[in-house]
């Protein structure tokens, strides 16, 4: 008898990507979990069709395997295995998809993975750290205080007080975790004995009130490379909390704020600033001064520039983030109108402006010819 298409028995398309896949197989099994539907076999036997249709599907390589060949890839024909019910639970993925189901029938809660003899890993921590305009532009490094927890040292992690010592969980047997059995079910679990430990106290350290770890304030130096920006993170592998048991210590991750600058604004690895310039130096031209990363430095301003032109200086913005390489700085002029003027200026302009009309350049004709054929 030919087997049901594996596609057609979890109802997906041969486009569905893992997520559909594994929300489609979660509902199926939820339906026809023999668990719910005590001595049905017709249900018995969906499920188990879905459970094997997604042992498939589930895994990358085997339904590559499956698209080009079908079944017979896992029937010797191309080089795969069958499938054998019995311990389809140790495919990746079971517990992830059963996590919730399990926890109702066995009543237990959840857990990490892996037993006692991985030890418990170190949580992880974050830093937000302020630095400069400048400090993101060119790098520093950073000393930084924070308080996390690391291992006791009055009982070397191990929780238990000083002339005593953890024991062996009697549930598990230092193993860390329990096999529980429901019908042709079988799972794995945190003990809920000595949570995962493998180990109980019965005479917890005062210091660390049997927990392995306290908490310490100290310094830690951070180098911060240049063209770093805002938001970036930098890690620290082991620089997190202490992990128990064997486990890895957490990471650090040092969040970069930056702050505004009163002159510069960044984009990405360029930078711009406006300067303001005389209304001669925008219609006789010139040279003046304007500001950089490096210092001040010599700009020429062409006779006839308009307020709002941006020059651009090349290699003078931020270092490009793990490269050698800088970005340019684009200079935006604008033409200052003076607030306030003294009498030997207000007459120099009044002489300027008898000249604009003698010559007939107080208004520009060719933009009112624009207007009227506009409105025309």
């Amino acid at each position: 008898m030919s087997k049901k298409d594996y596609y057609e028995t979890l109802g997906v398309d041969k486009s569905a990507d893992a997520a559909q896949i594994k929300k489609v197989y979660r509902k199926l099994a939820m339906k026809y979990h023999p668990d719910k539907n005590p001595g049905n076999k017709e249900a018995e036997t969906k499920f188990k069709e879905a459970a094997e249709a997604y042992s498939v599907l589930s895994d990358a390589d085997k339904k590559a395997k499956y698209d080009q060949y079908g079944h017979a890839a896992f029937d010797g024909g191309a080089g795969g295995g069958g499938f054998d019910f019995n311990n389809f639970q140790g495919f990746e993925g079971f517990e992830d998809v059963f996590g919730d189901l399990f926890g109702s029938i066995f009543g237990g809660g959840g857990g990490g993975r892996g037993g006692a003899s991985r030890g418990q890993p170190g949580n992880d921590l974050r830093y937000d750290l302020q630095i400069t305009f400048e400090e993101a532009a060119f790098g520093t490094e950073k000393e930084v205080e924070l308080r996390r927890r690391r291992e006791c040292n009055d009982c070397s992690g191990s929780g238990a007080a000083k002339g005593s010592k953890a024991e062996t969980c009697t549930d598990c047997g230092g193993a860390g975790q329990v096999r529980m059995q429901q019908g042709f079910f079988a799972i794995s679990r945190p003990c809920p004995s000595c949570r995962g430990a493998g180990k109980t106290i019965k005479n917890p350290c005062p210091s660390c009130r049997g927990q392995g770890l306290t908490a310490v304030s100290g310094k830690l130096k951070v180098t911060v490379p240049p063209g770093i920006d805002e938001s970036q993170r930098l890690k620290l592998r082991g620089e997190g909390e202490s992990g128990l048991q064997g486990g890895p210590d957490g990471d650090l991750y040092v969040v970069i704020r930056i702050k505004a600058h009163k002159i510069f604004q960044r984009h990405d690895s360029d930078i711009i600033c406006e300067v303001p310039i005389t209304y001669t130096t925008a219609v006789l031209g010139g040279e003046i001064e304007v500001p950089t990363l490096d210092g001040k430095v010599k700009l020429k301003i062409p006779a006839g520039t308009a307020s709002g032109k941006v020059f651009r200086m090349k290699n003078k913005g931020i270092q490009v983030l793990g490269t050698t390489r800088r970005g340019d700085q684009h200079i935006r002029v604008a033409v200052h109108i003076p607030k306030k003027l003294s009498e030997k200026y207000t007459k120099v302009l009044e002489e300027l402006r008898e000249v604009e009309k003698e010559k007939g350049i107080e208004t520009d004709e060719g933009f009112f010819d624009k207007v009227k054929n506009i409105f025309s």
